[in-house]
């Protein structure tokens, strides 16, 4: 498979590559900065630089052709501020949207928020962030060209993983380390039959294969 990731130098997504390279698929990261190309490579995985704040779904959706899954794995960061929750939270992840329609690629799997919601109150940033993760996922919902799943993990953390995972619709707050995430998500682009569900992840008991495989039967 192809796999083509919208925030390819994050922490989630060089964990990711790493994992699709290494079973032998063809990962490719859309970066903003060249200087990041070489970790990307060292890794196995393909850079493709691009801004995705700036770019037009139609140079978005070339980069896309081809494609058999793609991956919106981008984010502001913890420390940028309330515009940047707008333009890449919710901005970039409709235009990537967007660009995986134009290009003809159905699998679309977006990394969101445990308390993302459209219509959650508050301007701090992290509601403003929260927002905008809620809006991202509500429009992704709405496109029907897209076999869409969305990821909701709890708090992040940089401990080892375990690769033992709780995967429900409703699993309430609990931490997840990222190497965890980027295993689900290497199950999830491979298991098309999770398209429509919106999913929490946290740690838990389960194989993160088989934690994909139970939630796809349901």
């Amino acid at each position: 498979m192809r796999i083509v990731i919208a925030g390819g130098h994050g922490q989630i997504a060089l964990r990711l590559e790493r994992l699709l390279a290494a079973r032998g698929d063809e990962a490719a990261g859309i970066i903003r900065k060249p200087e990041q190309a070489d970790e990307l490579r060292r890794l196995g995985a393909e850079p493709v630089v691009l801004d995705l704040e700036s770019a037009s779904v139609e140079e978005v959706a070339a980069r896309l052709e081809g494609a058999d899954a793609v991956v919106f794995a981008a984010g502001a960061g913890p420390n940028s501020g309330v515009e940047r929750k707008e333009t890449v939270d919710k901005g970039a992840a409709v235009t990537f949207a967007d660009a995986a329609v134009r290009a003809g690629v159905r699998r679309f799997v977006i990394v969101s928020s445990m308390g993302a919601d459209a219509a959650h109150e508050g301007d701090e940033v992290f509601d403003v962030y929260l927002r905008a993760k809620g809006e991202a996922d509500a429009y992704v919902r709405g496109l029907d060209a897209l076999d869409w799943t969305i990821l909701r993990p709890g708090r992040l953390t940089d401990d080892a993983g375990t690769g033992l995972v709780r995967l429900e619709a409703h699993t309430g707050p609990g931490p997840v380390p990222r190497d965890d995430v980027a295993a689900v998500l290497a199950e999830l682009v491979d298991t098309p039959a999770t398209a429509g569900l919106t999913l929490e992840l946290i740690s838990g008991t389960a194989p993160a294969s088989v934690a994909v495989k139970s939630v796809a039967g349901n």
